[in-house]
């Protein structure tokens, strides 16, 4: 498929599952700041929270407060993540657009991380999307699965596609609005991602696909360009690159959103982002947080 010039939705995720990554909690009033900033150069879609519980995260204590700022930006899509019902609740009340559920495909980093089978977690996301269905929200809330481990996983190694398939059916029996794959651990390679599209696209039909690249092996552009490739229309990034996965420290984290935008300006893609407003807010974030 030839990715042609289509436009493309970048989600800023630096706000989620960067700062997540730091062990010291950034305050309010500046991550409030770098929404302003990224709303300035052309940002429209940001997952700015994780309504989880603050003894376990403190980093997303003020989620509600966060979710609260970003929603008076006019025509900005908000998105926070929610483990689990209670977290989702959270998410409702507080306003979001979105909320992405994260399930995992990997049984044995299901296990560790939520204590649910891939199975029990996909039986979970339906139950989120009864709740969502109760929801007052005009429109409705849009209700995103964030399939995690799809390439590769550092505790069970190997994810067969037939795993990640089966999951993918699941959550699309249950209703969900878009499913993002997610390289969690930067395992991911080009021929990779193309055999997992390739066998995942046919099966969503119309529901969106998302792609979630990081970049610890620096083959998150190249994994990039096969996605376009399939069709998908939609990624996440972070700025500055903030972020990365807590099994491989000091490797690269996220794909960075400024490295994101100008790949795909150059191969004729609108983004509604400035380029190079957004190089110069990646600059000013890194000097925020040290690093």
């Amino acid at each position: 498929m030839n990715p042609g010039d289509r436009p493309i939705t970048v989600q800023e995720v630096g706000l989620r599952d960067g700062l997540q990554s730091l062990a010291r909690t950034m305050p309010t009033e500046r991550k409030c700041a770098w929404i302003d900033a990224e709303y300035a150069v052309g940002v429209r879609h940001m997952e700015v929270a994780s309504f989880v519980p603050a003894r376990l995260l403190p980093q997303m204590a003020d989620a509600a407060e966060v979710v609260a700022h970003a929603l008076s930006h006019p025509d900005l899509v908000v998105t926070a993540l929610a483990p689990n019902l209670k977290g989702a609740e959270h998410a409702l009340a507080a306003g979001v657009h979105r909320i992405t559920v994260p399930v995992s495909v990997s049984q044995a980093h299901s296990l560790a991380n939520v204590r649910k089978t891939p199975r029990e977690a996909c039986e979970q996301f339906a139950a989120i999307r009864r709740l969502c269905e109760q929801s007052p929200r005009p429109g409705g809330t849009r209700l995103i699965a964030g399939l995690s481990t799809v390439f590769g996983c550092t505790m069970q190694g190997d994810v067969p596609v037939d795993d990640v398939a089966d999951v993918v059916r699941r959550v699309l029996d249950a209703g969900c609005d878009a499913v993002a794959l997610a390289d969690t651990t930067g395992m991911a390679t080009p021929g990779q991602v193309d055999a997992v599209f390739a066998r995942i696209r046919p099966l969503a039909g119309g529901v969106p696909l998302i792609g979630h690249f990081h970049d610890t092996r620096g083959m998150a552009l190249a994994n990039t360009l096969v996605a376009l490739r399939h069709g998908v229309v939609e990624f996440d990034a972070s700025l500055g690159g903030l972020g990365g996965c807590p099994f491989a420290p000091g490797a690269p984290g996220n794909l960075a959103t400024e490295a994101l935008v100008g790949f795909l300006h150059e191969r004729g893609h609108e983004t509604g982002i400035d380029l190079e407003a957004v190089r110069e807010a990646g600059a000013w974030m890194r000097g925020l947080v040290g690093r």
